[in-house]
C-alpha cells in the first residue's frame, strides 16, 4: 500500500497543481483572477462551490461522526450542504453579481458609504477562513508525514507550496477547473470504495447485522444510532446553525456569483452545486458505516484513516483511490477559500489598492495568496506540534463567527429600514458573544464546571448550555439570535445614511449599477 499510496499522492498533487496553474492564461488581470472575468459556465461554478463547501469536514469528518455518533450525521450534513448553497443561490447570489462584488462586505459600503461594516464583515469571515486554511494544510501535512519520509513541517510546507502555486497563478479559473477534477475523484472514489466494501463484507444485510452486534456489545441504543434524527432534534438544529446559516456571508460564494456569465446561470449553478455537495458526505458516511461493521465502534482510526483503512484492506489500488478522494476533498475546499481570503485582504483592508492598475492589483492578490498559504502552513505545524487543540472544535467555532454578518446581510437586502449602525452593532455584538461563549465552554469543560442540585433555574440553564453532551451548546445559536435581535433594535433607534432608494433600485435591477461602483 505504501508504494501505491506514495505514487497516488505524487501523481495527484502534481496533476492538480499543474491543471490549476495552466489557468494563468485566463487570469491575466485582477478581474480575471478574482471573478473569472464574469465568464464562467454553470457547471464550473457548480463544481467550484461544491468542492469549496465540502472539504475534509464533509468527508472523513462525517465518516468519523457516523462511527461515533450515528447515521444521522451523514443525512443532515448532506441536507445542510444542499440548503447552504440553495440559500445563497436563491436569495443572495444574484445581488452579488448584479453589483459585481468581489467581497461580500463591499455591499455594506455601497449601501452606507461607510467602510466599517465592510471591515467587520471581513474580520468575521476571515476568522473562519484562517481556520480552514490551517486545517487543509494540517491534513495534507499529516498524510504526507505518515506515508513519506517527510516530517510534519515538510508536509505542511508542501501543502503551502501547492496552494500558493495553483491559486496565485490560476485564480478563480484555477480553483474551478481543479475542483471539477476533485469533485469527480471524490464522487467516483467514494462510490467505488462503498460498493466494494458492501460486497467485501457480505452484502448490506450482513453489514447492518454486524453493526447492530457492535452496538449491543457497547450498550449503545441501536435505534438511535440508525435514526434519521439521532438522539434528538437539538444536535440537528445545531448542525443547521453551524453549517448552513453562515453561508451567505462566506465571501468565496461572492467570487463565484460574480463569475457567472449571466444572472440566469446563478440559481441553477448553486442548486446543482448543492446536489453535488450533498452526495459527498452521504458517500463518506456509508464508508463510516462499513468501517464500523469491520472494526467496531472503537476503531481508533482518526482523521483520513477512517476512509482509507477499509479500502486498503480490499486492495492497495482501492486504498490509493480512497486516499486520492481524501486529498481531492481537502484541496477542493482549501484553494477557493485561500483565493477569497486574499481577495478580502486586498480589497477590504487595503482600500488604497482601488487606485491601482489591474496589473498592480493582480500582483497584490498573488503576493497575498502566497503569504497566506505559507502562514497557514506554519500555523498548522505549530498546532500539530505544540497544542492539543481539537481541529473540529476550531472549525465549528469558525463557522459560528461568520453567522453575525450573514444575519446583517439578510437584513440589509430584505429590510429597507436597516441602518449602518444596526448592521454594524449586530455584527459586533454577535461576534463578541460567540467569542465569549466559546471561551466559556472551554473553561467550563476544563474546570469541570457544575452547579449544586438546589441551584436556581438560571444557573442550571447556564451549566447545561456550557457542558451539554460534553461539548457545550454550539456558539452558532448565540451568533445567530443575538444579531437577529440587535440589528432591528439599533436600526429603529438610529437614522439612515447613504442613498437608500438608489441602492434598492439597483438591487432590484430596475436601475443599472454604475461600472465604477465597486
Amino acid at each position: 500500500m505504501d508504494a501505491i499510496a506514495l505514487t497516488t499522492i505524487i501523481v495527484y498533487l502534481v496533476a492538480a497543481t499543474t491543471a490549476g496553474s495552466l489557468m494563468a492564461r485566463r487570469a491575466r488581470n485582477s478581474t480575471g483572477w478574482a471573478v473569472a472575468g464574469g465568464g464562467m459556465s454553470t457547471m464550473l461554478i457548480a463544481v467550484g462551490i461544491a468542492g469549496t463547501r465540502i472539504g475534509g469536514a464533509g468527508t472523513y469528518g462525517v465518516a468519523g461522526d457516523v462511527i461515533s455518533g450515528g447515521v444521522w450525521n451523514l443525512w443532515w450534513y448532506g441536507i445542510n450542504a444542499f440548503l447552504a448553497l440553495a440559500i445563497v443561490g436563491l436569495f443572495f447570489a444574484i445581488y452579488f453579481r448584479r453589483f459585481r462584488l468581489h467581497t461580500v462586505g463591499e455591499l455594506f459600503t455601497i449601501r452606507f458609504t461607510n467602510r466599517r461594516c465592510q471591515w467587520l464583515t471581513s474580520l468575521c469571515v476571515q476568522t473562519e477562513y484562517a481556520i480552514v486554511n490551517l486545517i487543509e494544510a494540517y491534513v495534507i501535512g499529516v498524510i504526507l508525514s505518515t506515508l513519506t519520509p517527510l516530517p510534519m513541517l515538510g508536509g505542511v510546507l508542501v501543502a503551502g507550496a501547492i496552494f500558493a502555486t495553483y491559486v496565485s497563478l490560476g485564480g478563480l479559473w484555477g480553483t474551478a477547473v481543479t475542483n471539477l477534477i476533485h469533485c469527480s475523484v471524490v464522487l467516483v472514489g467514494l462510490t467505488s470504495v462503498g460498493l466494494m466494501g458492501v460486497n467485501e463484507l457480505g452484502g448490506w444485510t450482513a453489514v447492518t447485522t454486524t453493526v447492530d452486534a457492535h452496538l449491543a456489545a457497547a450498550s449503545r441504543d441501536t435505534a438511535d444510532w440508525w435514526s434519521f434524527i439521532g438522539t434528538g432534534w437539538l444536535p440537528v438544529f445545531g448542525m443547521f446553525f453551524a453549517a448552513a446559516v453562515h453561508t451567505p456571508a462566506a465571501s468565496v460564494y461572492t467570487n463565484y456569483s460574480t463569475a457567472a456569465r449571466s444572472e440566469r446561470h446563478i440559481a441553477p449553478a448553486f442548486l446543482l452545486g448543492g446536489l453535488i455537495a450533498a452526495a459527498m458526505p452521504v458517500l463518506a458516511g456509508l464508508i463510516g458505516i462499513l468501517t464500523t461493521a469491520k472494526y467496531g465502534l472503537d476503531t481508533g482510526l482518526g482523521g483520513y484513516r477512517n476512509l482509507t483503512t477499509l479500502a486498503s484492506e480490499i486492495s492497495p489500488v482501492v486504498g490509493g483511490i480512497a486516499l486520492a478522494a481524501v486529498l481531492a476533498a481537502v484541496i477542493s475546499s482549501g484553494g477557493p477559500i485561500l483565493l477569497s481570503s486574499a481577495t478580502m485582504f486586498v480589497r477590504d483592508w487595503l482600500p488604497f489598492t482601488r487606485s491601482y492598475t489591474s496589473e498592480q492589483r493582480l500582483t497584490a492578490y498573488r503576493i497575498t495568496t502566497t503569504v497566506y498559504a505559507f502562514s497557514a502552513a506554519i500555523a498548522a505545524w505549530l498546532v500539530a506540534e505544540y497544542t492539543t487543540i481539537s481541529i473540529l472544535d476550531l472549525l465549528l467555532f469558525g463557522f459560528a463567527m461568520v453567522v453575525p454578518p450573514a444575519v446583517s446581510l439578510g437584513y440589509l437586502v430584505y429590510w429597507r429600514r436597516t441602518t449602518e449602525a444596526g448592521a454594524y452593532w449586530g455584527m459586533a455584538v454577535g461576534y463578541a458573544s460567540g467569542l465569549i461563549w466559546f471561551g466559556s465552554i472551554k473553561f467550563a469543560l476544563a474546570t469541570g464546571f457544575a452547579v449544586p442540585a438546589d441551584a436556581g433555574l438560571l444557573w442550571r440553564t447556564l451549566a447545561y448550555g456550557l457542558t451539554v453532551d460534553g461539548e457545550g451548546l454550539d456558539p452558532s445559536y448565540l451568533t445567530f439570535f443575538v444579531p437577529l435581535v440587535v440589528v432591528p433594535i439599533v436600526s429603529r433607534l438610529t437614522s439612515q445614511t447613504g442613498a437608500r432608494e438608489d441602492f434598492y433600485e439597483m438591487l432590484s435591477g430596475r436601475k443599472p449599477v454604475p461600472p465604477d461602483l465597486v
